[in-house]
């Protein structure tokens, strides 16, 4: 593990209770809750402006920093919106896409078959996922603009993160809580939270992302609130996609021909993947990586293995190193996100209701304020 994973796995254990570290981070904290809190009244009140885009927008966030499952949500939802007639975009940041100094802010549209290096991970992950139109860029405003000039059939536009990105107004606001929760409550750098968890009370829905490992809430949740669940779908070849065992098959052949597998992800919730392929009944080592590792270098190097398993967010890394794209050893491990079918009927009905918003509105409404 290196020193990114590393410290970033200790924050998470930090993050988790009020211990010393976090209570001498406390004064921070609420230096940032406060501005956090004259941001809300700004655009509350008409200080500053939001820009509506003249097609519902859905924004899908968290308030834990981090890998919660929004990817997930993002791809099944579109998916979903898809199958009942819906034209969907997708807007993403694109964090850790390549650019220059000069196009910092500037707003592109995510080439499927380019690279991570170039788009980022997540909004590659999305445009091969889902077959729909993804632009990235730090102005999220730019970036829907660029969308719908470029896509005309575009009737709706799901932003991949963003609830605290208020400049650009939405109609649907989902908060993704995942098991570890809302960690010790405290904003960063105290906790491992961007906003207050009174935030969860003023959104369209909270999607709970498989069951909390702690059940004591840190807030009264008044928003509908819906599931998703996750599971690990059947394991296909980097190389060759036709290749396809499921994961209790390699369980099987693991214990009869004593199959020797290794485990790697650079997810934000790894511990989460290899729980899951333990559930499976496969035996590995685990090799847990910082969030967004690029696989510039191969950590299986060197290591003697028969299976390397990826979760898809890796697998688009993976295939620009050609030493693990020409690895028939390795196999990608899907995630399946299953959505409750209220959560669907739930955003549709919003989406029909939003249609015929004016343009430019002085502030995000009461959902977002």
């Amino acid at each position: 593990m290196g020193p990114r994973a590393t410290a970033q796995f200790a924050l998470v254990a930090l993050w988790q209770k009020r211990g010393l570290l976090s209570r001498l981070l406390a004064p921070l904290a609420s230096l940032h809750r406060a501005w956090r809190a004259w941001v809300t009244w700004a655009y509350r009140v008409g200080l500053l402006r939001s820009y509506r885009a003249g097609v519902p927008v859905i924004v899908i966030g968290n308030l834990y920093i981090g890998g919660t499952g929004k990817t997930p949500l993002a791809i099944e939802l579109v998916r979903q919106l898809r199958a009942r007639g819906w034209q969907p975009g997708i807007v993403s940041r694109g964090y850790r896409a390549s650019k220059s100094d000069a196009a910092k802010s500037m707003a592109r549209e995510v080439d499927g078959n380019g690279t991570a290096a170039e788009f980022g991970d997540e909004p590659l992950l999305l445009a091969q996922a889902t077959g729909v139109p993804v632009v990235i860029g730090r102005d999220r405003v730019a970036a829907v603009k660029l969308l719908l000039n470029v896509h005309h059939r575009v009737d709706v536009i799901v932003t991949d993160d963003g609830l605290q990105h208020r400049r650009l107004a939405r109609d649907i606001e989902l908060a993704l809580v995942h098991y570890r929760g809302l960690g010790n409550g405290w904003m960063l750098p105290a906790g491992p939270l961007r906003e207050p968890p009174q935030r969860l009370q003023s959104v369209d829905a909270v999607v709970f992302h498989d069951q909390l490992d702690t059940p004591r809430p840190l807030v009264r949740v008044h928003s509908p609130f819906y599931g998703m669940r996750t599971a690990l779908g059947d394991v296909c070849g980097l190389k060759d996609t036709s290749l396809k065992i499921s994961l209790a098959q390699l369980a099987r052949e693991q214990l009869a021909s004593n199959l020797r597998i290794v485990a790697a992800c650079g997810i934000g919730m790894p511990d989460r993947f290899f729980a899951m392929l333990r559930a499976a009944g496969l035996t590995f080592d685990a090799i847990a990586l910082a969030d967004h590792y690029s696989y510039s270098a191969n950590p299986f190097a060197d290591r003697a293995f028969d299976w390397a398993l990826i979760t898809e967010k890796d697998a688009v890394k993976c295939r620009a190193n050609a030493a693990l794209a020409a690895d028939r050893r390795i196999g990608v491990v899907p995630l399946v996100a299953r959505l409750d079918t209220g959560l669907i009927d739930f955003v549709e009905a919003r989406l029909k209701a939003a249609r015929g918003t004016p343009t430019e509105v002085m502030s995000h409404g009461s959902a977002t304020a």
